[in-house]
């Protein structure tokens, strides 16, 4: 009796779990696809002469719309949003905090571990003076190699830190590290509550050591402007900084505004106001 129970209760176990598959195919077929998706790097065709530009050819259009992810911004005015990549510190966010100011534009700065822990005064001046500050993991790893777990953690104690040292609780954006990426990181964020933040304009300006001048700096950056443009650029760059109030004007003369990731999600109606 014992073994026709045992036999009954397998039976009824694996007619449950088929039940439970034919009821729902799809649910668990996109479990996993996003478990084993692809992973990219992302890139994108840059923009010239003002033209918009595109990611149509890098595979991976189909999964940032999806996850509500964000390279460019409104397209439909001509706008800019101004980012920052703070890894570590190199001599030059003050300055770029004064330009900021003066010059009375928002930005995004995306930290990491490192920075939390070594340029707490630095956060607290990003938050006075009206910038946010966005999550670029605690320790820069691809996220695509992690648990869901580690990346959770990863993410959490950024914006723990950062609301101990500057007040500001919600954090919203996440630049993914090294800007690796894959369905599943972009699902955890968001249902951890932040949009994904890549950009739309960017150039190599990140090697301290292989600095090419203020000209190169500008020319590089206006050379890609176009309307929508998230502009990426790296606060460790002495260009970026020296280049940056000409940038701002020249910007500003053809005809564009800065505005913050915020106004971006409040245009694409993704935040209430």
């Amino acid at each position: 009796m014992k073994k026709l129970n045992s036999k009954v209760k397998y039976t009824l176990a694996v007619l449950s779990l088929f039940l439970f598959m034919t009821a729902f195919p799809y649910q668990v077929l996109a479990s996993d696809e996003i478990q084993n998706s692809k992973t990219y790097h992302f890139g994108f065709k840059k923009s010239k002469n003002g033209q918009l530009p595109s990611i149509k050819e890098e595979g991976f259009e189909g999964i940032i719309n999806k996850h509500d992810a964000l390279f460019l911004g409104s397209t439909d005015k001509k706008v800019v949003y101004l980012t920052f990549d703070n890894g570590y510190e190199n001599g030059y966010t003050a300055k770029i905090l004064d330009i900021l100011k003066e010059k009375q534009v928002p930005a995004t700065f995306f930290v990491t571990g490192q920075y939390v822990k070594d340029q707490q005064s630095l956060l607290k001046r990003m938050v006075e003076e009206g910038h946010i500050i966005g999550n670029h993991s605690w320790s820069h790893p691809d996220m695509t190699t992690m648990s869901d777990v580690k990346i959770k953690e990863e993410l959490k104690r950024v914006k723990g830190e950062v609301a101990k040292i500057t007040g500001q609780t919600e954090m919203n954006y996440l630049r993914p590290p090294r800007g690796i990426f894959n369905e599943r990181v972009l699902k955890v964020s968001k249902d951890e509550g932040y949009t994904s933040v890549f950009w739309s304009l960017a150039y190599k300006d990140w090697e301290v050591n292989n600095q090419k001048g203020k000209q190169y700096a500008y020319d590089q950056i206006m050379r890609q402007i176009h309307p929508g443009a998230i502009m990426l650029i790296h606060s460790v760059s002495v260009d970026n900084a020296t280049a940056l109030p000409d940038v701002i004007d020249a910007v500003r003369k053809q005809g564009y505004v800065f505005e913050s990731l915020d106004q971006l999600m409040l245009d694409k109606h993704l935040i209430q106001p």
